[in-house]
């Protein structure tokens, strides 16, 4: 059983990070945010992934402009990604952003910074104070130890803001390396209680990026620490929300399906692969902890299945259909994935 790290509860949007909230998970689309059209068809793949806060690019005046036309059709809280340009920060909270993520290295001077937070404290919107690895304001960006000085950067830049009466913040100290990354966020989790963000920017591919931010967050996670996640991979962000649940749901700290499948051998006589992915993509809004076996031969197959609540061990023309250990029905190819969803919707309500 893990044990959190008790943080302060920070309102985004319609939900909480930090205290006994949940861990969130939440990606970043990669459209032109100008593009509204093809924005929002991303941020509606990322919800119906379960994505639980949503980050857009703000490079101008038109993509802060979209925000408003996102607050319009989403629920989800919506997140202004904000580098160079402060004015950005107060269009995009003029449209609606519910938070505002900010680098301070990549802002310039404490005056643009305070204007923006001012702005964010008269409307009541949290800030994510992110420190970047590879973007670290001067002096800090000429030290070596790039882990120690992201957090003596972050734990600066949090003086200042609670100077100016400002205390809605969520931290993160993003590296490129599963060493800096680890090492930077038990620094700052010792340092303050604000709810952390983690992440290992920059992290790769889907298979690379997957086994460098799995190692990462897991560590920390294991150590009670962090609040909210992004696996950051280079791709289709459904991808990383996937891959934050399925790390969320291995360490015990969300709850979901657990889906086991057979790794295809020259025993599978059915089209698995594809099988396995339509039963995946549907068990994406179910939040009940119940197993499900898809499996494809008849060496392992009828066992797993027996052993899931709900179970599909599928030969060549036939599959049978288990559900808690007994056989209820045997199906015909295209009689098994509304046949199994069937009953897990029975189990799961």
């Amino acid at each position: 059983m893990i044990s959190r790290k008790k943080t302060r509860r920070v309102k985004v949007g319609n939900l909480y990070l930090g205290g006994n909230e949940p861990i969130r998970v939440q990606s970043m689309t990669n459209t032109l945010t100008e593009d509204r059209q093809a924005t929002f068809k991303q941020v509606e793949q990322l919800v119906e992934a379960g994505c639980e806060l949503v980050r857009v690019a703000v490079r101008s005046k038109k993509a802060a402009e979209t925000i408003l036309y996102l607050k319009e059709n989403f629920s989800v809280p919506i997140v202004a990604d904000i580098h160079f340009n402060y004015q950005l920060a107060l269009a995009s909270i003029k449209a609606g952003a519910d938070k505002i993520r900010l680098n301070p290295g990549t802002i310039g001077g404490l005056d643009k910074i305070r204007e923006v937070v001012e702005f964010c404290k008269e409307r009541g919107v949290p800030i994510r104070l992110g420190l970047n690895s590879g973007s670290l304001p001067e002096p800090y960006s000429q030290e070596r130890n790039k882990a120690q000085a992201m957090v003596a950067a972050c734990l600066e830049y949090i003086r200042h803001f609670e100077r100016w009466g400002f205390n809605q913040l969520v931290l993160s100290v993003k590296a490129s390396t599963i060493s800096e990354t680890i090492e930077a966020y038990r620094l700052l989790s010792k340092k303050t209680d604000f709810p952390l963000h983690l992440g290992l920017t920059e992290a790769g591919p889907l298979i690379g990026g997957t086994v460098k931010s799995v190692l990462a967050l897991s560590t920390l996670l294991k150590e009670g620490i962090g609040d909210t996640i992004r696996v950051s991979l280079t791709g289709d962000p459904v991808s990383e929300v996937r891959v934050g649940f399925e790390l969320l749901k291995a360490l015990g700290l969300r709850k979901g399906p657990d889906l086991i499948s057979c790794p295809i051998c020259g025993r599978c006589e059915i089209d698995l692969e594809v099988l396995v992915e339509k039963v995946e993509r549907a068990l994406w809004k179910i939040d009940k902890p119940i197993k499900v076996a898809v499996m494809g031969c008849s060496v392992n197959g009828p066992g797993e299945a027996k052993e899931a609540d709900v179970g599909i061990a599928a030969g060549k023309t036939k599959a049978l259909l288990f559900v808690k250990g007994e056989v209820v029905k045997k199906l015909s190819y295209d009689e098994i994935l509304p046949a199994l969803l069937e009953e897990v919707e029975k189990i799961s309500c």
